[in-house]
C-alpha cells in the first residue's frame, strides 16, 4: 500500500514536471516588445515639454540609427507629448521655428537567468555505431529575469539662430518580468508588465508562498499611457510671424528664407 503511495506520487511530481512552454511564434517576443515600450513610455513621461507651448517645431530624428529597437514607437510617442503639451509639429524643417532632437542612449532588454538543480548535459558516444546521448534539465528551482531599458534625451533649439532653447537632461527608465519555475511547474509570472501574477498565461489567485507574489507595480504614466482629449478649434490656425525680438537677429538677410510660418 505505501509502495503504491509512492508511486504515485512520484507518477504525480513527475507529470508536472513535463510541460513545455512556447515563449513565442513571432520574430520577438511579446513580453520582449512590453518590457520595451514600457519603458519607453515612463521615460518619455519624465520630460517636461511645457517650454515648447504653443511653438512651432521641427522633430529632427537624424541621431536616432534606423535600426534602433522600437524606433517608431519612440518617435511616435514624443510626438505625442510633444502634441500634448501644446507644440505645433511641422512635417517641414522651414515651417518650424524651433528644432526638437531626440537621442536615444539605450533601448533593450536584459535576462538575467537561475537554475537550482542539474543543467542538460550531453554525453558523448563512446562506442561506435551508437549515438550520443543527453540527459535533460533537472530543475528544482527555476528563475528568469528581464529587464527592459531606455535611455533618452531631447534639446531644442532655434533653426535660425542656432540658440539652445531647452534640454531635457538625461532620462531613464525600466520595467521587468520574472519568470520562475518550481519542481518543473510554471512558468509563475509577475513583473511590472503584468497586473497580477499568471501561470503559463492564466491569471494565478492570490498564493500563499511570497515567492510568487506581484512585486510593486509603477504606476501607469500620465502621458502616452492615459486617455486625454484635447480642445479643437473650427477656426482656421492663425499665420504665426517669427518675433525678431525671439531671433535676435533683426535686419538678418537670413529672415529673407521665411519670414511667416503658414
Amino acid at each position: 500500500m505505501r509502495m503504491a503511495r509512492f508511486c504515485a506520487g512520484v507518477g504525480l511530481l513527475l507529470l508536472t514536471a513535463c510541460g513545455t512552454t512556447r515563449s513565442t511564434d513571432t520574430t520577438r517576443a511579446a513580453s520582449e516588445m512590453l518590457l520595451v515600450s514600457q519603458a519607453v513610455d515612463h521615460a518619455v513621461t519624465k520630460i517636461d515639454f511645457s517650454p515648447l507651448a504653443g511653438q512651432t517645431v521641427f522633430l529632427d530624428l537624424s541621431a536616432v540609427e534606423k535600426d534602433v529597437v522600437d524606433r517608431g514607437y519612440l518617435v511616435s510617442v514624443i510626438r505625442q507629448q510633444l502634441l500634448a503639451a501644446g507644440a505645433m509639429v511641422q512635417e517641414e524643417r522651414f515651417r518650424a521655428l524651433y528644432v526638437v532632437e531626440i537621442r536615444s542612449g539605450a533601448m533593450g532588454t536584459d535576462r538575467h537567468s537561475l537554475l537550482i538543480g542539474t543543467p542538460a548535459v550531453s554525453l558523448p558516444s563512446v562506442v561506435p555505431g551508437i549515438p550520443s546521448a543527453s540527459i535533460p534539465e533537472i530543475a528544482l528551482m527555476k528563475k528568469s529575469d528581464q529587464r527592459g531599458v531606455a535611455k533618452l534625451g531631447v534639446f531644442a533649439y532655434n533653426r535660425i539662430t542656432g540658440r539652445a532653447l531647452w534640454q531635457s537632461g538625461t532620462v531613464a527608465a525600466e520595467s521587468r518580468a520574472h519568470d520562475t519555475w518550481v519542481f518543473g511547474a510554471g512558468p509563475f509570472s509577475r513583473g511590472t508588465i503584468r497586473n497580477r501574477t499568471e501561470l503559463a498565461g492564466a491569471p494565478l489567485p492570490t498564493f500563499p508562498l511570497t515567492l510568487f507574489a506581484q512585486p510593486g507595480v509603477e504606476p501607469s504614466p500620465e502621458g502616452p499611457a492615459r486617455e486625454q482629449f484635447f480642445p479643437t478649434s473650427t477656426t482656421a490656425a492663425p499665420q504665426l510671424p517669427i518675433p525678431a525680438a525671439i531671433l535676435g537677429i533683426t535686419g538678418n538677410p537670413i529672415l529673407a528664407e521665411r519670414q511667416t510660418v503658414h
